[in-house]
């Protein structure tokens, strides 16, 4: 057997933490990297001796030393391996908590006709919320049949207070005045570039009179509001924000819909919605 096999087998143990000693037998491979012609045979003594294995480390370490891409190129193989488990976890999910993601009545909701949804996950002191909302007012002025979710998370409000003062006001905002009213507040905070610690009472207060509402923090039911999406977030597997669940209304399935983690662009966003339609076109 080929001795870069070998070390490509140990390599891959290495990264992901498993023992390859009795992976092979003396009888499928020589020391000599020469193929064995007769076909390895299992017995009670198959593994190597500790002479055997020396020879094996010193051939792995020697490879290594000379080709250290080698364990680069597995590495990020691996890492491609367990994004791609988590994105079909995450699909599975989106499609078990479809009724909570589309249905709690304590998140505000833009155009609940639409066919297709956007739902966001975000905290208002979140760089990377504020970095992608452009290209999600972008799509929204793109897109003016598609269903806005927005699911106020603070996750940052144990840092930074005014960032749970700012989700439950918002949910205020939506009780009283509806979704144009909550999407002003939410458009005029992000406009404030006011993030990591930066956001101020102030910045509170003007986004509720841009928003053309008297809302102050909500209580007791917003606070299960957030703490509903706390719990959303989490079955979906999504670990911070900014994070999107983009799906049709009708027909979801692992096919049309896609769970988007992290900073996005609009064209991104955009292809996860013409994604959804066409399947929502066809019937689902």
């Amino acid at each position: 057997m080929n001795p870069k096999i070998i070390v490509a087998s140990l390599a891959a143990a290495v990264i992901v933490g498993v023992s390859v000693v009795s992976l092979y037998t003396p009888s499928a491979i020589s020391l000599s990297g020469a193929a064995e012609t007769t076909p390895p045979v299992k017995t009670a003594d198959s593994t190597f001796t500790p002479a055997q294995q020396d020879a094996i480390g010193k051939i792995a370490a020697d490879y290594l030393r000379s080709h250290p891409e080698l364990l680069i190129e597995m590495s990020q193989k691996l890492q491609a391996q367990a994004q791609q488990k988590q994105a079909t976890q995450s699909v599975q999910a989106a499609l078990s908590q479809q009724a909570q993601l589309l249905g709690d009545p304590d998140s505000p909701v833009l155009n609940p006709q639409g066919d297709v949804a956007v739902v966001q996950f975000f905290d208002y002191q979140c760089v990377y919320c504020s970095r992608t909302a452009p290209a999600v007012e972008a799509l929204i002025r793109a897109n003016p049949g598609v269903r806005v979710v927005w699911k106020e998370w603070p996750i940052f409000g144990g840092k930074w207070p005014l960032s749970a003062t700012a989700a439950q006001t918002g949910v205020g905002v939506w009780k009283l005045g509806g979704a144009e009213a909550y999407h002003r507040y939410h458009a005029a905070l992000y406009a404030t570039g006011h993030i990591e610690g930066e956001l101020t009472a102030a910045d509170i207060d003007a986004a509720v009179k841009q928003s053309g509402t008297t809302a102050t923090a909500e209580g007791g039911s917003a606070t299960a509001a957030l703490d509903r999406n706390n719990a959303l977030a989490k079955a979906l597997g999504i670990q911070g924000t900014p994070a999107f669940v983009v799906m049709p209304v009708t027909g979801a399935s692992a096919d049309n819909v896609s769970v988007i983690p992290g900073a996005v662009s609009q064209a991104a966003l955009q292809a996860a919605v013409d994604k959804a339609r066409a399947s929502a076109k066809q019937g689902g």
